[in-house]
């Protein structure tokens, strides 16, 4: 090994010691400051202006939130890490349009429109948010879930393309009756 590539190594060692994902605490909105909002470094978040989140999100590792058409997404919700929230797709037009996609505007096949994630809702690792989709509160999406539609509140939302398979509060229902003081607190917002 020449004395270059030691000295190179040496520094990508020393670089890659001190850059690492962290969670961040706090996010400003316009003019609110949301105190318990956590979001990695390592998310990137394109159209940040039409993103509006609730306070008590936590947004992990290695996300990419694209909101040009407008995202929100609900007090208390969890997104996991390696998931793609987007408010826009071109799988099928470029397919439409081969190399002559750059060429048009108003292209056929080009998806867009809004997101909506409910209160207490988890987003699962490796999941895909696509462009005009609901998911109600309280909802489930698992790990590698291609969603995109309308799934109402307490949905078990899983595969590719995403179904329900089943409904959040039958988990919640055992832990309610084995810690029944918890009741009033998930009343607070489940109701």
């Amino acid at each position: 090994m020449n004395l270059f590539s030691k000295i190179r190594d040496a520094i990508l060692r020393r670089i890659s010691k001190n850059i690492h994902p962290t969670m961040i605490l706090g996010y400003k909105q316009n003019s609110e400051y949301l105190d318990d909002v956590r979001i990695s470094n390592t998310t990137v978040i394109n159209a940040r202006e039409n993103l509006k989140i609730a306070n008590h999100v936590f947004i992990g590792h290695y996300n990419f939130i694209e909101a040009s058409n407008g995202i929100i997404i609900e007090e208390g919700c969890q997104i996991s890490n390696f998931v793609s929230i987007t408010t826009h797709s071109s799988h099928i037009s470029i397919r439409l349009y081969g190399a002559d996609y750059t060429k048009y505007k108003n292209l056929y096949g080009y998806v867009t429109g809004p997101i909506h994630i409910g209160k207490y809702t988890f987003i699962g690792p490796h999941s895909v948010i696509m462009p005009n989709t609901t998911i109600g509160k309280g909802s489930i999406v698992t790990a590698f879930a291609y969603v995109e539609g309308e799934f109402p509140d307490f949905s078990i939302i899983s595969g590719n393309p995403a179904k329900i398979i089943g409904d959040t509060r039958q988990i919640d229902k055992i832990f309610l009756e084995n810690y029944p003081e918890l009741q009033i607190l998930y009343d607070q917002w489940a109701r």
